[in-house]
């Protein structure tokens, strides 16, 4: 069996930045064992795979649907070309704050000594927020050096899977970031993931109540780095936007 794969490179308009997700176009499903050899095999943190349910479509010609919809751990994920971007529809989580001690070993081993301004738990998604000091600048941020040797030791109770740490943007400097992030996933056995869209699902909760405002423009701090668009709708859910470049194309032969 023949499959196109694909290479995006995702939240970047430049390639080798972003984030790197594979894309297998299916005529048909697979067994559940082969979606998870394929993935290793890609060795990236994100797979997707597009089936086509009817047999009249072509991938090769015109979507005449300009909506995709991926099943995912999270639920439908709504996915949409609007111009050079590509918009997906997510789920609004609102994190909760909790008390700075509640999480003191962690938030310990995620930013060390930094000023930390609060703590906040996201427990749909398991997914802990630190949010540094408004005195500290991307630079701060970019310079942490958590060790998931460490984080993976600290007993949680279950309650973390994932560690956002996030700081204030400046909206006054082009082009105007509202908010700045890393985010850690080595639970996951992702130490740092390059780009995380599910995890702006959480910050973009909290930076819109702190901000006053429904349009973020947010970027990921990571190596690679990531510019995402977002909106929250009036229906309690979320847009992210931003731009891809395809960097691979070829065969899949299993």
């Amino acid at each position: 069996m023949e499959i196109p794969v694909f290479t995006v490179d995702a939240f970047t308009n430049l390639p080798f930045k972003g984030n790197p997700a594979a894309v297998c176009l299916l005529l048909h499903e697979l067994q559940d064992d082969m979606y998870q050899n394929i993935a290793a095999e890609m060795n990236l943190s994100e797979t997707a795979f597009i089936i086509r349910l009817n047999s009249k479509d072509d991938f090769n010609s015109e979507n005449v649907n300009s909506t995709v919809v991926f099943e995912t751990l999270s639920g439908e994920l709504y996915v949409r070309q609007q111009g050079e971007s590509i918009v997906m529809d997510f789920p609004l989580n609102k994190p909760t704050p909790v008390g700075l001690n509640e999480f003191k070993d962690i938030v310990k081993a995620a930013v060390g000594d930094q000023p930390v301004q609060e703590v906040c738990l996201c427990a749909i998604t398991k997914m802990l927020m630190v949010r540094l000091a408004d005195s500290c600048d991307r630079s701060v941020l970019t310079s942490l050096q958590p060790d998931p040797a460490v984080l993976l030791r600290v007993d949680t109770g279950g309650r973390v899977r994932g560690l956002l740490v996030t700081s204030i943007g400046d909206p006054g400097c082009q082009p105007g970031y509202d908010f700045y992030s890393r985010n850690f996933f080595p639970w996951f056995g992702v130490p740092e993931d390059p780009v995380t869209g599910s995890a702006h699902t959480v910050l973009a909760g909290y930076w819109s109540e702190k901000l006053g405002k429904k349009k973020m423009l947010a970027y990921q701090c990571s190596s690679r780095g990531g510019e995402l668009e977002l909106e929250l709708q009036d229906d309690g859910r979320l847009n992210i936007a931003g731009q891809a470049v395809t960097v691979l194309q070829g065969i899949l032969t299993v």
